[in-house]
């Protein structure tokens, strides 16, 4: 920890789990959203509060138990593949935001639907902030802690900015996948055979991750919307 402090690579790791959690909770604030839709208005924000501590707490600890998953050989290339994925489906076209979710008439109702969705919806978000946070669960709690009122109270303004700068959601598909190369070759099953990976080997690595995100991103959203071809 103390030569995380000393190089700052604390901050940028906070920087990137806040990214990540803001890039992946956008169904989470809908979520929240539509669970307290139909509360009376005094207890509304209460909802949103509670339902959002709610979520935080959960979110630190499935990822606390990530980060123990993380150091058994081959879980970190699991954990690598499963995060170029999701990388690649975030420049893939959105399907249409669920409608399904019931609003609560009463606030622990509302509570209860909103940490039972985001432990649902959390899986990516879990796999991507383990392996930003370098295994230590202080990062992930407090970026957890500073993304999710962003979400929740900020989230009309990010998802308009995702929408009218695409460039955004590309920035942050290549963010994933840079942290999954990073995480793929400091497998323990790797490092036992190759030795530890030196910090150049890690940045080829999440390079060569975050091209591989956008690259193959950018083919799939093409051939699952092809332009219309011009008749003249």
């Amino acid at each position: 920890m103390p030569e995380i402090v000393s190089s700052g690579g604390i901050w940028l790791s906070v920087v990137q789990i806040i990214a990540i959690d803001i890039l992946l909770g956008g169904d989470n604030a809908v979520v929240i959203a539509l669970a307290c839709r139909r509360l009376p208005e005094a207890q509304r924000r209460l909802g949103i509060f509670w339902g959002a501590v709610g979520a935080i707490v959960l979110r630190v600890a499935l990822t606390f138990f990530a980060l123990q998953l993380l150091h058994i050989p081959w879980l970190k290339i699991a954990g690598a593949l499963a995060l170029l994925w999701i990388g690649i489906k975030l420049l893939l076209p959105q399907k249409d935001e669920p409608d399904d979710v019931r609003g609560s008439t009463h606030l622990l109702g509302a509570i209860r639907t909103i940490i039972v969705a985001d432990a649902v919806m959390s899986l990516d978000n879990v796999v991507a902030l383990a392996g930003a946070a370098n295994g230590d669960i202080v990062l992930v709690a407090l970026g957890i802690a500073v993304s999710i009122p962003i979400i929740v109270w900020g989230s009309r303004v990010v998802l308009h900015l995702m929408e009218r700068f695409p460039v955004v959601i590309t920035l942050g598909a290549a963010l994933l996948g840079w942290i999954a190369g990073g995480m793929l070759v400091g497998d323990e099953a790797l490092s036992s055979r190759l030795g530890e990976p030196s910090a150049s080997m890690r940045h080829i690595a999440g390079a060569i991750g975050a091209m591989a995100v956008v690259a193959l991103g950018t083919l799939l959203a093409a051939r699952t919307h092809p332009r219309p071809s011009g008749h003249g």
